[in-house]
C-alpha cells in the first residue's frame, strides 16, 4: 500500500481526469481563473479552492455563486485533487460563462469515518467565500451547492439549517440516504450521524423552509443509490417541496462525462436554467 507521502492516482481514476462535460457555451476559456485559495489549513495539509468568474463582470460586480462539492469517498494520498479534475474544470468555466462564480474546491472525504471532517470544510469554504465576497466577486447572499455521487450527504446540513444565502441545491447522481447502507459501513460510525448525513432523513424531519432542489438521476446507476433517489423524490412530494426532476433513462453514473447524447445537454441546460431563476429571484423560504 502507498505511504501518505507517496501521491498517487488510482487507475480508475486516470481514465477520467481528462474527461469534460459533455456541454459547452462560448466564453468557458476566456473566463478567469484564481487557483489554489488556500480556504483552510488543518495541520500541515492545506485545502484549497478555485474559483472562476465571468470575464466581463458588467455594472454588477457580485455574482451569485455556485459551490461544486465532488463525491468520495477518496484516497487521502491521491496526486491529483478533484478540483483539477477536467469534470470540475469545465463545470467552472461553464458557470462563469454562464454569469455565475464556480467555486471548485478539495475536502477530506476519505472515507466513513470522515463524514464530520468533510462536512466541517463544506462549512469552512462557504464561510472562506462569503467572508471574501467582495474580493471573489460573489454576492455572498446567493449561492447554489451542486453535490455530485458520493458529495450527496454533504447537502444534508443545508437541509437541515435551511441557510437564507443558500437559495438552491442540486443533486447529480447523488447518494442521498445513508440509512439503508447501514450493513456496509463501520459500526464507528452511529446511527445518528447516517441520519445527520442522509438528506432524504433531513427533508422527512424537516419540512419547511428547505431551499428548491434540483435532482438529476441516471437511469442506469446503480439500483441502491437509484432507491435512495427515488425515495428522496417521494419523501419531497409527499412535503410539498420545491423540486425539479430530471432522469435520464440511458444515463450512466457520471453521465455528465460519459454520455455524450443531447438528453446530458438538456440536463445540465435545465440546471442551469433551475440555478438562475432561483438564485436571481428572492425566493421567499418559508420560516421554518
Amino acid at each position: 500500500m502507498a505511504q501518505q507521502d507517496e501521491l498517487e492516482d488510482p487507475a480508475w481514476l486516470k481514465e477520467l481526469l481528462p474527461r469534460r462535460i459533455v456541454y459547452a457555451t462560448s466564453g468557458m476559456e476566456q473566463v478567469k481563473v484564481q487557483k489554489n485559495l488556500i480556504y483552510k489549513q488543518v495541520a500541515e495539509k492545506e485545502l484549497k479552492a478555485d474559483v472562476y468568474t465571468p470575464i466581463n463582470p458588467g455594472n454588477n460586480m457580485c455574482h451569485p455563486a455556485v459551490i461544486f462539492i465532488h463525491g468520495g469517498y477518496l484516497p487521502p494520498n491521491l496526486l491529483t485533487q478533484p478540483k483539477d479534475w477536467g469534470v470540475y474544470i469545465s463545470y467552472g468555466q461553464l458557470l462563469a460563462a454562464s454569469g455565475f462564480v464556480g467555486v471548485t474546491f478539495n475536502h477530506r472525504y476519505y472515507g466513513w469515518d470522515y463524514l464530520d471532517e468533510a462536512q466541517s470544510d463544506v462549512n469552512d469554504l462557504i464561510t472562506f467565500i462569503r467572508d471574501n465576497a467582495e474580493m471573489l466577486s460573489i454576492d455572498k447572499e446567493k449561492i447554489c451547492l451542486w453535490a455530485f455521487s458520493g458529495g450527496g450527504p454533504f447537502l444534508s446540513q443545508a437541509m437541515c439549517d435551511t441557510p437564507a444565502y443558500i437559495r438552491c441545491l442540486v443533486s447529480y447522481y447523488a447518494i442521498l440516504d445513508l440509512q439503508h447502507l447501514r450493513q456496509d459501513i463501520p459500526t464507528t460510525v452511529t446511527d445518528e450521524t447516517l441520519r445527520k448525513f442522509s438528506p432524504v432523513y433531513q427533508i422527512g424531519s424537516k419540512r419547511k423552509g428547505i431551499a428548491p432542489i434540483f435532482i438529476a438521476r441516471a437511469g442506469l446507476d446503480n439500483p441502491g443509490l437509484n432507491e435512495a433517489v427515488d425515495r428522496f423524490l417521494q419523501t419531497a412530494l409527499t412535503n410539498n417541496m420545491t423540486i425539479d426532476f430530471s432522469n435520464h433513462a440511458e444515463g450512466h453514473h457520471a453521465f455528465d462525462i460519459l454520455d455524450d447524447n443531447e438528453r446530458t445537454r438538456e440536463i445540465i441546460r435545465r440546471t442551469i436554467d433551475f440555478i438562475a431563476a432561483n438564485e436571481s429571484s428572492n425566493y421567499p423560504l418559508q420560516a421554518a
